[in-house]
């Protein structure tokens, strides 16, 4: 049987009409009106959206970080303990994201409303009702419940392929465990902490599902104004489009930076014992 000489060409052409072709088409409408003319109007009025890409960015990147808080010392015990124990940890990760993501979200809705389950219990002691929901806080609750496994992962599958030889020799050497942690342990897994936060951060500053249901329309993020633009009596693909693409840019710049500090790091040494 013959080899292929382009083996790659499958790839290449999923890629090109699943993503360049998409790309191409927002680009275009974000360049012209209604009528197909040329025009920057669209990319100028993106400036007047400035407040809320701020709060958009300021959220999503309080979330990655109580994300990796959180997900970090759960995935190293999870790499540390046996086999069994390590599939059933995983299981009960992944086992909230093979639910429909919109059932996840209506079920933060019932527990955080005014009369929801939290506030019944404050109040069998006398506490509340607690305002929760329709806040920043229960957004950002939400984009940490449904992005969290987005961080473990990655940083798991680095613990596990991690050489703890050399968290004993550090030991051995006198190291103590604040010393070994920064000269050993997280130096060898900022590789998963780079992926995790990427994976974290882009769809939390892109969501527009859980700020809508859980901010209640009061806490507008820049997912929202973009779908907006394609929907109900507001629709304007081309300032929509240009909104997408400057959240594009954005999104690549804070990839640039994330990337370039992986390469500095390599740079350094992974190790300093």
């Amino acid at each position: 049987m013959m080899k292929s000489r382009y083996p790659a060409f499958p790839y290449i052409l999923f890629m090109t009409i699943f993503i360049v072709v998409p790309l191409l088409i927002v680009v275009y409408f974000a360049f012209t009106t209604s009528d197909g003319s040329f025009t920057l109007q669209n990319i100028i009025r993106v400036k007047n959206y400035i407040p809320v890409t701020i709060k958009s960015l300021y959220l999503s990147l309080i979330a990655t970080v109580i994300c990796l808080l959180l997900g970090y010392p759960f995935a190293y015990i999870m790499a540390r303990k046996t086999s069994n124990i390590r599939k059933t940890m995983f299981m009960l990760i992944m086992l909230p994201m093979w639910m429909n993501f919109l059932l996840r979200t209506y079920a933060w809705m019932t527990i955080l409303e005014d009369n929801g389950l939290i506030n019944k219990l404050l109040a069998l002691i006398g506490i509340g009702p607690v305002h929760m929901i329709n806040t920043q806080g229960t957004v950002v609750l939400g984009m940490v419940y449904d992005y969290l496994p987005f961080m473990i992962v990655p940083l798991y599958t680095v613990l596990m392929k991690m050489d703890y030889s050399l968290i004993q020799a550090a030991q051995d050497l006198g190291g103590n465990p604040f010393q070994v942690f920064t000269k050993v342990i997280l130096p060898l897994s900022l590789p998963g902490i780079s992926t995790g936060i990427t994976m974290v951060f882009i769809p939390c500053v892109s969501t527009f599902v859980i700020s809508k249901m859980l901010g209640g329309g009061t806490e507008l993020l820049i997912g929202d104004l973009i779908e907006m633009q394609f929907t109900g009596n507001t629709y304007n693909q081309n300032l929509g489009s240009a909104m997408a693409l400057v959240l594009m840019v954005i999104i690549l710049i804070c990839m640039g930076v994330m990337n370039q500090f992986d390469s500095d790091e390599e740079k350094e040494g992974s190790v300093v014992i």
